[in-house]
């Protein structure tokens, strides 16, 4: 089980990319010389979720071994990459608790935020390194009641959430982001379904896309 990266944002109003408050991640189990792209992807990912996930809303994108979690709590969005033997409930319960140590700590402050932040947060950095182990995640689910009212997580892939007539390959040339190198990394049509799964009932919706795998690195978010 293994968390990659943990992430907060403030979600723009009228479609303009979301502003990332805080930003911790461990890349340290790719090679050297894929770190940087690495990181970069995942805050283009990341930027890509946050974007499109409403408030009040988590949901989770998925591909294949790899989920991105996301929650928005009133524009204050947490998002936790994970690989897909990390519990669900143990994820949301962790980015819950992100939010509330923000909020903690920074109170509304984040409202007025107009730019990336650059500022370190101890905290986002030890929670990445505690709850690698998500039976510490699993207290927390203990503490927090409300997970449990939660009666719909979707599991998409990233193509699925984008807007009608959004391309995946389009905005990683639009996105500032990405650097020359990684926007270079070779692509690949791998992705092959969109399933959507609600807790509390059995629906569950399936179909064929023909998606673009965002990078070509061994054991990235998306990897095929």
């Amino acid at each position: 089980m293994k968390i990659t990266a943990l992430l907060v944002l403030k979600c723009q109003p009228e479609g303009s990319d979301p502003v990332i408050l805080a930003n911790a991640s461990d890349v340290s189990h790719f090679g050297y010389f894929q770190r940087s792209s690495v990181k970069e992807f995942i805050v283009f990912v990341g930027r890509t979720v946050a974007k499109r996930t409403p408030p009040g809303q988590r949901q989770s994108v998925q591909h294949e071994e790899y989920k991105v979690h996301a929650y928005n709590r009133n524009g204050l969005i947490a998002l936790g990459f994970m690989d897909d033997h990390y519990p669900v409930r143990s994820s949301f319960s962790l980015l819950n608790q992100v939010l509330d140590e923000y909020q903690k700590n920074f109170g509304d402050s984040w409202r007025s935020a107009q730019a990336d932040s650059a500022q370190p947060w101890p905290y986002l950095n030890d929670a990445l390194a505690k709850f690698q182990d998500p039976a510490e995640a699993d207290k927390l689910m203990k503490i927090q009641r409300e997970l449990d009212e939660t009666k719909i997580i979707l599991h998409k892939t990233i193509d699925s959430v984008l807007a009608r007539g959004e391309k995946l390959d389009s905005l990683v040339e639009k996105s500032s982001d990405l650097s020359a190198a990684s926007q270079e990394l070779q692509y690949c049509d791998c992705w092959k379904f969109v399933e959507i799964e609600r807790f509390g009932g059995s629906s569950m919706l399936k179909e064929d896309l023909n998606l673009i795998l965002l990078v070509n690195l061994n054991d990235i978010i998306y990897y095929s």
